[in-house]
């Protein structure tokens, strides 16, 4: 019995000998990046003792280490690997497929990220303008929850009203489908790196910043991916080595923003601090680049807005009252002078700005767009305030509204595909339209299965006929019309109770 148990004991691997070679300092280079990252690998696939990963930790924060761009880059492309693989071709095919490319935007993946730990607090600025960036580019938002602030990008939108999506259906195999569906979507780490947490405890324990806080922005999944890219720091000396890491990565656009309070977005109190990655190739081979890296500084005036103190963009509230404040202003109901509707304004129109797309000398972006294309230009050469036309566009077009209730919708039609079959939810719907009156709260939780009717082609017609189908289709309509309740799933379960009972009982009845 017991030689089974140490059998199955994890089989750690000792970095003692790396670690003293450590110590001395950074400068004295008898330690290789790829040594390192070789150590980082081995967190991941639990094969470092705590010790020994809390000896690393500390080690790498307290000397430096962690703070060169050689070891931050080749640790992110550890985690990386690390994670759990997506399906490229697939992936390739539909960022293909759904991509519009448009100035110098070539339709590929962005994101918008900070490191976080800027101690400020603000609203989720980050998190905010990936959406309103989804109107016009495909965004991959990688996040999780929080760590040191109240509401972190996870815990934001998993409070979002009307309804949340369920975060966790999107995955390595379900990614494309969601590109097919909406420009938006939002990679939860947890579920794509699942060998982080091996070290979330020692983290926690630690009581510091590690060198995980900087690979975070630089470990999306969908790397390969990634056309254009900004990352906020949250300390000035950081920024040069984060651009740094990024060309030794191989990113040819991206911006590293710093605000000079220490603030990992750009401000909307003062100035910025940017890094911006150029091509400074002459030639036309797509295969050979010379990426430069450019700094300036910028200002809310460049954006033509003006400034706000950082408490006015500081709620400081939990993750339902930012959720509160995120749905206004998608659903363009904030005043258009609100501070935390111009402070994300300013970082939407970066990425814009960044990708490319406001490079186009005419604008056809659907209704509400006036064409009128602001070419001024400023600091870096940046179209900075034709960034802002776009971003405003977004919200009062309803366009950023509409990739965010898509994504929505259908990270919840495949967590019920996932939960049921789809005789199953077929049921269930029957078996709501007959107990309207009796449980109208379950209806309202459940009335995201309103999503069904759009993939109708799923609805199984072999048993039901023309005239179940009759019954069906109105049905769905007044589901579609329904008040939906706020956290649904807990809703649900806590009115239907024993929830195998009633979903056999409902398909019983459909079958027969």
């Amino acid at each position: 019995m017991s030689s089974c148990v140490e059998s199955s004991a994890p089989q750690h691997i000792s970095i003692t000998p790396l670690l003293r070679r450590l110590w001395p300092s950074p400068g004295e280079n008898k330690v290789t990046a790829d040594e390192i990252a070789l150590a980082i690998a081995h967190i991941f696939t639990d094969q470092l003792s705590s010790v020994q990963t809390g000896a690393l930790l500390t080690c790498l924060h307290f000397t430096g280490w962690d703070r060169r761009p050689d070891v931050i880059a080749k640790c992110a492309a550890a985690m990386r690997d690390a994670a759990s693989q997506i399906d490229r071709v697939a992936l390739d095919k539909v960022v293909k497929a759904r991509g519009k490319p448009e100035g110098n935007y070539h339709g590929g993946l962005c994101d918008i990220v900070g490191t976080g730990g800027d101690s400020h607090h603000t609203f989720n600025i980050s998190t905010t303008s990936s959406i309103l960036a989804s109107s016009l580019l495909l965004l991959s938002k990688h996040g999780n929850r929080a760590s040191t602030s109240k509401s972190g990008s996870a815990d934001l939108l998993t409070s979002t009203l009307p309804t949340a999506p369920n975060l966790t259906a999107v995955t390595p195999e379900t990614i494309a489908r969601v590109y097919e569906r909406s420009n938006y979507a939002f990679l939860f780490a947890p579920v794509f790196h699942p060998g982080m947490k091996y070290v979330a405890p020692i983290r926690r324990e630690l009581g510091w910043r590690t060198i995980f806080n900087l690979l975070g922005p630089l470990a999306n999944p969908v790397e390969g991916n990634i056309e254009a890219r900004i990352i906020g720091v949250a300390r000035r000396d950081i920024g040069p080595v984060f651009a740094e890491a990024l060309k030794m990565s191989g990113a040819r656009k991206a911006m590293v923003v710093c605000g000079e309070e220490d603030l990992d977005e750009i401000s909307c109190a003062g100035r910025t601090y940017c890094w911006n990655l150029i091509d400074r190739s002459t030639s036309q081979d797509e295969s050979t680049h010379n990426i430069g890296v450019e700094s300036f500084t910028i200002s809310p005036s460049d954006f033509g807005l003006p400034t706000h103190e950082l408490k006015d963009v500081s709620p400081g509230k939990e993750p339902h009252e930012n959720a509160a404040i995120l749905t206004s202003l998608l659903r363009n109901q904030l005043p258009t002078d609100d501070p935390i509707l111009e402070f994300v304004l300013m970082n939407t129109a970066a990425l814009f700005v960044v990708s490319g797309i406001c490079e186009a000398d005419s604008s056809d972006m659907g209704h509400g767009d006036d064409g009128k294309v602001i070419t001024e230009r400023g600091p870096g050469g940046g179209r900075w305030k034709e960034g802002v036309r776009r971003a405003r566009w977004a919200i009062q077009s309803g366009e950023a509204w509409k990739q965010w209730r898509a994504f929505v919708e259908f990270s919840l039609f495949i967590y019920f595909q996932e939960l049921f079959s789809i005789h199953q939810c077929y049921a269930i719907l029957l078996w709501l339209g007959n107990r309207r009156s009796e449980s109208a709260e379950a209806i309202e939780s459940m009335g995201q299965l309103f999503i069904l009717a759009r993939v109708e082609a799923t609805i199984p017609h072999e048993r039901s006929g023309a005239r179940d189908k009759m019954y069906l289709l109105p049905r769905l309509t007044n589901i579609c019309t329904w008040p939906i309740g706020g956290r649904f799933i807990s809703s649900w379960l806590r009115i239907l109770g024993d929830t195998n009972r009633r979903l056999q009982l409902a398909y019983r009845i459909y079958v027969n």
